[in-house]
């Protein structure tokens, strides 16, 4: 599949390994390829994220996806779906961070050890490529770019989808910059 990735496509990837690499984590998830994305300049993507507002605010998505991560990755439908069975995701982070310290639950802490250093990609990352794949056959496109990874972002329920709504991105406000439609050939 990564014959098909654009060079913008295959930055992003590598881009995410390092946002990994930089934050201790042992595999890449599909918030290091956000972070990864909002780092680019020059490509549709960043083209994209620039027209609807984005652009210049990496530090608060990134606050948002570190916030996400200190509640072990739950998105806040998540934890509000769990406090609807009388769990509060914050008291139960409040207690682990107590005692374990902050950022317990992240599973970003550096391991002890021995480690070869390679980051595999984690099941919700691999999946976003995956979908970045169908979502650019929707459109017609030959290749993957960057933009079809940002697209799949958007598709995928979780963190980074929440995240990104939160700042106004959606798929259907992000193929209307790409592609001035409104969203009709979203991915399954």
């Amino acid at each position: 599949m990564f014959e098909r990735f654009t060079k913008d496509a295959r930055a992003v990837v590598k881009g995410a390994t390092e946002q990994a690499e930089g934050a201790g984590a042992r595999t890449v998830d599909s918030g290091h390829l956000l972070l990864a994305l909002m780092d680019r300049e020059g490509s549709r993507a960043s083209f994209a994220l620039a027209a609807l507002g984005v652009g210049g605010r990496k530090e608060s998505v990134r606050r948002a996806l570190e916030e996400a991560r200190r509640r072990a990755g739950l998105s806040r439908a998540e934890a509000d779906a769990l406090a609807g069975l009388a769990i509060d995701v914050s008291e139960i982070v409040a207690r682990v961070e107590e005692v374990h310290g902050v950022g317990a639950m992240s599973g970003d802490r550096k391991v002890k050890g021995w480690w070869s250093g390679h980051r595999s990609f984690g099941r919700d990352a691999k999946e976003v490529l995956e979908k970045s794949l169908r979502v650019a056959l929707a459109h017609r496109d030959r290749h993957i770019g960057d933009e079809h990874l940002l697209l799949a972002l958007t598709v995928r329920p979780g963190v980074p989808a929440e995240v990104l709504a939160d700042h106004g991105v959606t798929y259907e406000s992000l193929t209307r910059v790409l592609y001035g439609t409104g969203g009709q050939a979203k991915a399954g």
